[in-house]
Formats: C-alpha cells, sequence, structure tokens
C-alpha cells in the first residue's frame, strides 16, 4: 500500500458485506461499511477522518439546499485476479473536480485528502470490490456547502465526503435516444464543463418526457438552434462516420470533459481511427446516416465505460443500428475494460493502485 496521510479511522463494529448479493448488483444502491468525511471552515480544511456509513445530521437552513453549491465526481476501482486494487485515472477526476469548485466558488481540495483519502477508504473496503464482467467499485466523491443561513452568496463552510458503492452496468442494454429540441443543458458561459448538482437535476425533466416516448435518454443540443449537438443524457457521446470517430468539442465550455472519453479519444487512435473534437450539427448526422457512412453511435461514461446507441429519432426521423454490425464500440469497450482490470497492459500509466 502506498504511504499515505495518517487519518482517524473508526471501523463499524460489525461489516454489512456478508448481507451483500454480489450476482445482483443494481448501479448506486449499496454502499460499503465506511465513508470519508473531511470538514472546511475558517479558511481551511479542519479534520479528515474514515467513519460508518451513517446518516448526517445537518440543517434545513445550510445553503447546499437553497442555492445549489454542491458538486461531485465518478470515479470506479476495480480488483484484479491477484487481489490488488486499481483506480482507473483518479488524479484526472481531482484535477476536474477541484475546476468544478472553482466554478461553483467553493475552496479546492487538497490531493491529499482527496487522493490519500480515497486510496484509505477504499484499503478498508477492498472487499467490496466486485469482480465479475462490467461490475466495479462506484467511487463518490462529493462537496457541499453547509452554512446555516437564507442568503445568496457563498458559503465559508463545508463538508467533502467520499462514499463507495459496489455496482453493476448502469444501462443493461443499448440505448433509444431522442434529440431534444425544447429544453436546454448547457449555454456559453454557463456551468455546463463542471460537474455540479443543477445540471443533473435540471435535466430530468427532458428524460422524464423522452422515457414517456419509449427512449432512454436525450441528446443535448445547443441553446440558440437546437442544432449543433452536445452530450447524450449524462455522458460525452461519439459517432462513427466512415473511418473517422467525431465527438463534439470542449471549446464552448457547455461540454463536461470526461475522463472516459478522453480515454476513448487514446485508444480509438490506437486502434486506427482518426479523430475529431469538433462542432457537429444533427444535420450532418442525418445526411451522413442517408449517405450510409454513419456507422455508430455511443455514449462514454465513468457510470457506463461504452453505451452503444441502437436508435436515434429526430423529428420525424428516426437513426437505427445494427447491433449486430458494430466494430468500434465493442472493440473500445474491450480494450478499456481489459485495461481496467489488468488484462491489458496500463501503457498509459491511468491504474492506480491502492
Amino acid at each position: 500500500m502506498v504511504e499515505t496521510m495518517n487519518l482517524n479511522v473508526t471501523k463499524v463494529a460489525k461489516s454489512k458485506l456478508q448481507d451483500l448479493d454480489f450476482s445482483n448488483l443494481p448501479f448506486g444502491k449499496n454502499f460499503t461499511d465506511h465513508m470519508l468525511v473531511a470538514t472546511y471552515a475558517n479558511g481551511d480544511w479542519q479534520s479528515v477522518e474514515i467513519r460508518p456509513y451513517e446518516a448526517l445530521s445537518l440543517q434545513p437552513s445550510i445553503v447546499a439546499i437553497h442555492y445549489g453549491q454542491s458538486i461531485f465526481e465518478g470515479i470506479k476501482a476495480y480488483r484484479y485476479e491477484n487481489g490488488d486494487a486499481f483506480v482507473f485515472r483518479p488524479y484526472d477526476n481531482f484535477k476536474r473536480f477541484n475546476i468544478s469548485a472553482e466554478r461553483m466558488c467553493m475552496p479546492a481540495v487538497p490531493e491529499e485528502i482527496f487522493i490519500d483519502g480515497m486510496k484509505q477508504l477504499i484499503e478498508l473496503d477492498k472487499e467490496w470490490i466486485p469482480t465479475a464482467a462490467d461490475h466495479s467499485l462506484y467511487i463518490r466523491p462529493f462537496m457541499f456547502a453547509t452554512d446555516e443561513i437564507i442568503g445568496v452568496k457563498p458559503s465559508e463552510n463545508y463538508l467533502f465526503i467520499i462514499i463507495l458503492s459496489p455496482t453493476g452496468p448502469y444501462y443493461a442494454a443499448p440505448m433509444k435516444i431522442v434529440v431534444e429540441e425544447t429544453y436546454t443543458r448547457a449555454a456559453p458561459g454557463g456551468v455546463g464543463f463542471a460537474k455540479n448538482a443543477g445540471n443533473y437535476g435540471a435535466s430530468l425533466l427532458a428524460t422524464k418526457l423522452a422515457k414517456q416516448e419509449g427512449y432512454d435518454q436525450v441528446l443535448w443540443t445547443d441553446a440558440f438552434e437546437h442544432k449543433w449537438l452536445q452530450e447524450v443524457g449524462t455522458m460525452n457521446v461519439f459517432f462513427i462516420i466512415g473511418n473517422t470517430a467525431v465527438t463534439p468539442s470542449l471549446d464552448e465550455g457547455t461540454i463536461l470533459e470526461g475522463v472516459t472519453r478522453d480515454s476513448a479519444i487514446t485508444v480509438l487512435k490506437e486502434m486506427g481511427l482518426t479523430v475529431e473534437e469538433r462542432k457537429i450539427s444533427i444535420d450532418e448526422l442525418i445526411e451522413t446516416y442517408k449517405a450510409g457512412t454513419l456507422k455508430e453511435a455511443f455514449g462514454t461514461g465513468t457510470a457506463v465505460t461504452i453505451s452503444l446507441i441502437e436508435k436515434l429519432k429526430y423529428k420525424d426521423e428516426v437513426l437505427t443500428f445494427n447491433l449486430d454490425n458494430l466494430k468500434v464500440a465493442p472493440e473500445l469497450k474491450n480494450r478499456l475494460d481489459d485495461i481496467r482490470t489488468g488484462k491489458a497492459a496500463d501503457t498509459h500509466g491511468w491504474m492506480v493502485g491502492i
């Protein structure tokens, strides 16, 4: 185990692990025995401890509830065949977490709390990491404002917490997507690039309406023309056009800079594809689909890794993809899975040992 800072650790009297059914792990519904909690007050981080996973006692007036000062990350840990635990690219999530914190006027979390604290927490609850295919230990670091005041201003007090959840696949089947033309996820100058709670709360109505139509998620478009593509649900999105993988550019600050997105770009290039990060319109998708050059569409994200898209609806147009003919996305998923689970060499230094 890598040497880390000393934390106050309070262990549970009795583990819940024996009650866990590893053959039935819905995403985000089971949590390990312990959590990490750090308190920010008087301009500094005052305490960091690992303690039993339990309910929090909070005043109803805290700023996070009323004004949305809340951010989070999603990371995954895996256990190799030899029993060692590894985390996929946590330093990239650490960097992005503090980018979100800056945008939301929140304090930065030091590396020794975020990374070292995470490592010690995972080491303590390592036996909770599932080893079945498409399973992992989902890591959720989050921070929220705790000032007890009704007033629109940055809080002076915060809690940073990490909880762990053994989990199976987020989407059990390929997705059906509808292009969103009414509601907006993000606009230039907004918080689209930050992983703040409000982005996800604002997405719920559009997603609910899509599900009422028989679809799983929405493909977000720009705020002005509802033409330029952004993200699909809570994921980054890729399209295979000929021998080129196209994904929307991050330049306008409306799209989250996904860690899995970045990993996918690297691996796609290793697979021999050209990768273009640029603006792409729904009109281009329709045109390339009709021309027979749009071969695949898929989402990327920590929760889903790679999620296939089998149907995409825009107005009266319905684009369908024959899952039996898909080549790029399945190979990409397999390559990433092999790196994450130790079956393939980690030539990029993505896996961080516990």
